[in-house]
């Protein structure tokens, strides 16, 4: 038999989880989650300490070409079955204010958002989570309908962050708090406070914001003078003639791509419109590192699944051409090139 100290030692039971999300055992998920429990393990650290580092074990494993797109959705349908199992039987009755939590207009990754709904529900606040991709009007008209006490937005993708700006700004007009989390507000939360919005890195930092109003509503204004220069006005403009342009370019370069399948070369657009939509997000938030990082991890998905990284060059290159009178995006898209690069290449199959 496992020793009570064994079975409460997350790090000892993190192994076993991630088995249970491999074969796609629900079952044996639940009890894991369930015997912590049992054992006098908090809820909150089984969410936080077991699910959130395992949840983020199966989108690495998805990024390097492990794991498919049907086994990580099916290792988070099995960690949002965990979740509600802990919640379920964890949950106190609230008695604090009202906080929705949702994510942002256009952003589906959906169960980091629900642990900090789940952490401030255990913590005895009344929280509504209201899902992936929540239209910003919909939203509001929620809040308003509700009275709630704070608005808790996540985005996990920094391309989303003009779009998260107008969804902060149109809650804050409706005189609810705003606070944000997620990987699309950048390390340490720069892009927040470059949006000028209250940022939380983690649930329990989440829960101690929504807690003291004051701290949410005392944030500087947004910081965004430089979008009087039209170039992310601009970029939105010509977004279809940059992906259409990018795509007759490669298909010169590359003559296999006329024996793609429909299904592959939807995601070769997919690819040119997230190039273009992350380099809009770096000109709006006026920070290169945010393309540069974008195109680090593009070009690593890519390698992975046999796609030349210097395809990710190319189109670089072609789009500098298109964009000679966008001085800003110019200089983002050389330093993605010089990123692209720097990477190794890895010959399709």
């Amino acid at each position: 038999m496992t020793s009570t100290a064994a079975r409460t030692d997350l790090t000892a039971v993190y192994p076993a989880y991630l088995r249970c999300l491999d074969g796609a055992d629900e079952y044996g998920a639940v009890d894991v989650a369930m015997d912590l429990l049992a054992d006098g393990v908090p809820a909150e650290r089984i969410l936080l300490d077991l699910v959130a580092p395992a949840q983020a074990e199966v989108g690495e494993r998805w990024a390097r070409n492990e794991w498919s797109v049907a086994q990580e959705h099916a290792a988070t349908h099995i960690s949002e079955r965990v979740v509600a199992a802990v919640s379920s039987t964890a949950g106190p009755r609230p008695d604090r204010g009202h906080v929705v939590v949702a994510c942002m207009d256009g952003e589906w990754h959906g169960l980091p958002a629900r642990l900090v709904a789940e952490v401030l529900r255990l913590r005895g606040w009344q929280a509504t989570f209201l899902g992936a991709s929540v239209p910003a009007a919909h939203l509001v008209a929620y809040l308003q309908r509700y009275d709630a006490h704070a608005v808790a937005l996540a985005c996990a993708l920094p391309m989303r962050l003009p779009y998260a700006h107008r969804m902060i700004e149109t809650c804050r007009r409706s005189d609810v708090p705003v606070l944000v989390g997620g990987r699309g507000f950048g390390t340490g939360g720069r892009w927040a406070r470059r949006l000028g919005v209250a940022w939380a890195p983690d649930a329990p930092t989440a829960a101690e914001l929504v807690a003291d109003e004051r701290a949410l509503r005392r944030v500087p204004a947004a910081d965004l003078a430089h979008l009087a220069d039209d170039e992310y006005a601009g970029l939105l403009r010509r977004r279809v003639e940059l992906i259409d342009a990018a795509l007759a370019h490669l298909r010169d370069r590359f003559p296999q791509l006329a024996e793609y399948t429909a299904v592959q070369l939807d995601s070769t657009v997919s690819d040119l419109g997230h190039i273009v939509d992350f380099l809009a997000a770096a000109v709006y938030v006026d920070d290169g590192d945010l393309f540069t990082e974008f195109v680090d991890w593009l070009t690593m998905i890519l390698t992975s699944r046999g796609v030349p990284a210097v395809s990710v060059e190319l189109t670089l290159a072609h789009f500098q051409q298109l964009l000679r009178d966008f001085p800003r995006a110019g200089r983002f898209l050389a330093a993605g090139h010089a990123v692209a690069s720097a990477s190794p290449t890895v010959t399709r199959h």
